[in-house]
């Protein structure tokens, strides 16, 4: 689902999971600049080093579209000491990649409403009774606001074997994402952190909090959890993640404000 952008190692730059390999990979550049700051720019606000505005590894510049996305963004680059450290900077990640793919939105989307077609929330347990209930009380109520809100009603399947949803739901749902390339990436982002672009509508939308988002996303690892404890390479995993949901859901909130 994410072989939109060969160029980039064969991985979506939204994809955060890849986005933090290649920053690991790059040596840790020294700190040359004394101050980050905010400026406005045309089309909206850079963020600048030392009056400088940043761009991009392949030198396009940043521009967020809102004072309060690049004022993030400086944050992010005053926070930093002798090095700089990508792997703290998800905003600044983020902002890459949306200058990136700004001229390639409907690509972007496209991408999101794929999966529309397997969505998490479609697939599941058959028992126990207990997981069936928690996942439909978490679940439930979103493809009931999606039915009711968007006229999207979907298939829900037992298990793994997949179903072909109705396009007229996947078109319903798919008239509702955004044009603008930040919030496209923002949903994006959601979606596949959660493996559910319905999750990222609804948080899109705010019939659901972030927190209620999260908490969906991971009924059946929570549930596993539970039952037989704690992994530390999947709670790490999980916990890289939850940095770039954060990173998600404050663009989203920028947006709003």
């Amino acid at each position: 689902m994410r072989e939109l952008f060969d160029e980039v190692a064969g991985q979506s730059p939204l994809d955060p999971t890849e986005a933090v390999r290649r920053a690991t990979r790059v040596p840790q550049r020294k700190r040359i600049y004394k101050e980050a700051g905010v400026a406005p720019a045309d089309g909206g606000f850079a963020v600048t080093l030392d009056g400088k505005p940043i761009r991009t590894p392949s030198g396009r510049q940043v521009v967020a579209p809102a004072s309060g996305i690049a004022e993030h963004i400086a944050a992010e680059w005053n926070a930093q000491g002798e090095t700089i450290d990508p792997l703290t900077m998800p905003l600044t990640r983020f902002a890459n990649s949306v200058a990136e793919v700004a001229d390639r939105v409907d690509a972007v989307a496209d991408d999101v409403e794929k999966y529309l077609g397997f969505d998490l929330l479609f697939y599941r347990a058959g028992h126990p009774e207990a997981l069936v209930a928690r996942e439909a009380a978490h679940w439930d109520p979103v493809l009931s606001w999606a039915a009711n809100e968007l006229g999207a009603h979907f298939i829900l399947s037992e298990g793994i074997v997949h179903v072909t949803q109705p396009e007229q739901a996947i078109k319903a749902a798919r008239s509702v994402f955004p044009a603008d390339p930040w919030a496209v990436a923002a949903l994006h982002v959601v979606t596949t952190l959660t493996g559910s672009a319905l999750l990222a509508l609804a948080l899109l939308r705010g019939a659901l909090d972030s927190d209620q988002v999260w908490t969906a996303a991971h009924v059946d690892d929570d549930w596993n959890t539970e039952k037989w404890g704690a992994d530390e390479e999947v709670a790490a995993r999980r916990a890289a993640r939850l940095v770039d949901f954060r990173a998600a859901v404050t663009i989203l909130d920028a947006l709003k404000a």
